[in-house]
Order: structure tokens, then sequence, then C-alpha cells
């Protein structure tokens, strides 16, 4: 069960921390969001360590879809009815900024970078479209409505933004964390006032970058009802239809597609971690109706951290804590999200004004209807008398039985039929 792009590909390898260090920033977290960090400090000149429990990429990272895009579902609309424009058109200019470097960066790297129309579409709704299509327009975004897609069933039609991209996130992660300060199988124990313990060494740290997928620190921030997690699955399919664009359906419970070199990407089958859904059975039973000669080559299944209102998490990690930062909440669109995390958090870690950093910061309001259903689902999962639990914050576990793993409904935690801990916040294997 693994994903497209750990096929025939060389990692690079790096040292495990043995003894005690100082930095001026630390990074924790060796996906995506933690190396593009990492990078951008390095090139601005600042002092910084990154440290990875496991390997670098060996999370999310390794089983997106890698969909490089500002075209984020029908996000527009509700941006500019919540926030009004000028937030909304600050997200949009983050957004591409951080699709322009990141197709910059690709130029030196060979990794599969191509150029792709991007879509959003609807089954039935093309009043949300034509929404979502005013909004692009009123922040000046080159979109447009189409009636018609390539995909094998009927729409109600799509919102293209063009000359959006795809690559493969393994060859391009791998390739920028060449020479950059990584410790791998460095798990940070304890987090204390300017420092972090591990298991072989302390790092002392004047700054503090935390970009695990899902914070680790509890005490500050309220990230446990801030977030949850959506899971998803991909097939992976020889002799499908090849599609020159990518698409996404508007719904969260919706299917994606993307092509990777002859192979179809299609995903989909999502739920709330803990929760049921379609799961590979939904993409299968898809593929049987609509590509019945194609054959599954692969599959997989991520998990994406949710915000409550739909934007994630970039800044200071609480109003209590002025040297920590994070970076989490990319809502199913981390690749250009890893990178506005980096822009942002490159600049104030050096104490430096961005101008995208009002609209991404973590200690904006939460009164969002999502609060409500986070909030019900950690006190059920707390109230339910059944064993095994959770070690995050003692909530109740579901089986999973199509993954054969335990999973946290609350924050989504996920371990394997042993206890062993696949998926944070939890830190720690769960014994079953």
């Amino acid at each position: 069960m693994n994903s497209v792009w750990i096929k025939d590909i060389n990692k690079p390898e790096f040292p495990a921390l043995n003894k005690d260090i100082k930095t001026d920033v630390l990074i924790i977290g060796g996906g995506m969001a933690g190396i593009l960090c990492a990078y951008m400090l390095k090139e601005t000149g600042v002092d910084c360590v990154l440290a990875e429990a496991k390997e670098i990429c060996g999370g999310v990272t390794r089983n997106t879809t890698a969909k490089i895009t500002l075209q984020h579902g029908l996000i527009y609309h509700n941006l500019i009815r919540r926030f009004g424009k000028e937030k909304a058109l600050l997200y949009y200019k983050a957004q591409k900024e951080a699709c322009e470097k990141i197709s910059m960066l690709c130029a030196d790297i060979e990794c599969d970078y191509e150029q792709r129309n991007s879509f959003v579409y609807s089954l039935d709704d093309k009043e949300k479209l034509i929404n979502e299509l005013s909004a692009l327009k009123l922040i000046g975004a080159d979109a447009d409505f189409c009636a018609h897609t390539e995909l094998p069933f009927k729409t109600a039609g799509a919102v293209r933004v063009k000359e959006q991209a795809q690559f493969h996130p393994l060859k391009f992660a791998y390739s920028i964390s060449k020479g950059l300060p990584i410790y791998e199988n460095t798990k940070v124990l304890e987090l204390l006032p300017k420092t972090a313990v591990t298991e072989h060494g302390v790092i002392e740290w004047k700054k503090l970058i935390v970009a695990t997928h899902f914070p680790i620190n509890n005490k500050h921030g309220g990230y446990f009802l801030k977030l949850y997690q959506h899971r998803s699955y991909v097939l992976a399919l020889k002799g499908a239809q090849l599609l020159d664009g990518m698409y996404v359906d508007h719904s969260e419970t919706g299917l994606s597609f993307r092509t990777y070199k002859d192979i179809l990407l299609l995903g989909g089958g999502g739920h709330r971690t803990g929760k049921t859904g379609g799961n590979w059975a939904e993409l299968a039973d898809f593929a049987k109706r609509h590509y019945p000669y194609a054959q599954t080559v692969s599959k997989w299944a991520t998990q994406d951290c949710m915000s409550l209102d739909g934007v994630p998490y970039i800044g200071r990690y609480s109003k209590n804590t002025p040297d920590m930062f994070v970076a989490a909440g990319f809502n199913k669109w981390g690749m250009s999200s890893s990178m506005v995390s980096a822009l942002i958090l490159a600049d104030m870690v050096q104490g430096r004004e961005n101008p995208y950093a009002k609209v991404f910061d973590p200690s904006r309001s939460i009164l969002t209807p999502q609060l409500a259903v986070n909030a019900f689902e950690s006190a059920l999962g707390v109230l339910t008398p059944t064993a095994p639990r959770c070690p995050h914050l003692g909530c109740a576990l579901k089986y999973n039985p199509h993954e054969h793993s335990w999973d946290c409904p609350c924050h989504g935690s996920r371990f394997d039929e042993n206890g062993k801990l696949l998926d944070n916040p939890a830190t720690d294997d769960k014994s079953m």
C-alpha cells in the first residue's frame, strides 16, 4: 500500500542527533513544509536545524497527489463572504507567489514538473461555481467557466484556472533537502523553554517552528479544537482515460483526478478520520463503471488537517508564545500552503513583517460552526466507555477494517493493530 512516488527513487540520508547542539531556529517536522522552511531560512543565511522523528517526507508528503495550485476548491467566495475582499486578495496573492516560487525552483530540478490547467467541478450546483468565478474575477484572478470537461461523467460545469502545475513531490523535496542541516530519527521527547529534548541530545533554540502536520504542543494554541483530520484514498490506474487537466470536486467527499505519466490518479472516498466513508471500495466501484479495462497498479491513503474556516494556521503558535511558530491545517492543499508557510515564517522568525501574515494568523477568531462539531466529537470520544484509547487526550479509538488500524475520531491519531503510532498528534505508541 505505497504511493507511486516512492517507486525507484533514492532518498538522501541524514544522521541522527547524537550530541547537544545550539541553533537560532529549530524546525520540528521533516515534511514538505518543514523542508521548505529550512531551505528558505538557509537561503537567507539564518542558522537553523530541522529535527525529524523518523525519515523526511515519510508521512503526508509521500502520499499527496501533488497539485500545485492557488485554486483550493471554492474557497474565494467563502473568503470574501467571511473576511472581505482584502483578505481574500491576500490569500490569493500568497498562494500565487508560492506557486511561482515552486515553479522557479523546479526549473533546476528534475521532478516531473508540468503546467496543467486546474478545474473545480460540481455534479449538480452550477450556482456555486458561478459564485466562485465571480469571486475570483473580483480579486483579479484569471479564471473562466467550462460547461464541459474531460471527465467521463456529466457535471454542472467547472471553474478553470489556467497554468497551474503538478510534479513529483519526493523528487522535489529530496533535491532541495540536500545540504540542509537535517537530523533524521531524532524525535523530540519534550519541549522546554528554549530547549528541545531528544533521545540522544538536547537542542537549544532561540526560535521554534512546529511543522509536524498536527501541532504537537497541547499547552498552547488550542489546536485540539481548531483542527480535525480528514482521511482520503487514491487508486493509481493504468489503462484509464488520461486527462490534460487536474480536477477536484467542490464537495469534501467528492473525487479528484490527475495524470502522472501513463497513470491516472483517482482520489476520493474521504471521511473524517475515525468515521466511516467510501474508502478504496468507492474508488474501485467508480473505476469499474468508468474505466472497465483499467488496472490498479497502486493504492494508498492520506490524511489532511482541516482548519475551522478553510484557511491554514501559519504564524505565531499562540499569543503567549512569542518565539514559537506553527504551520498546520492545509485543508488538502499542502504543496502551495507549505511554500506559503516558508515565505511567511522565514520573515517572522527574523522579525520582519510579512504582508500575508494577518490572513493566516493562528490566533484569529475560532467562532465557526466547525468548532461546535469538533467540540462535540472530542466530548463524545472522551465519554465513550470503550478501550483502547488514544494517548493524546484519551479519546476512544475506532477500528478501521479497511486499513487494519485504530483511528481517533477526535483529532486523527492512528495506530496499527499492535499499537504502533502511524499518524499524530499522538506522539507515543499505544498499549493494545
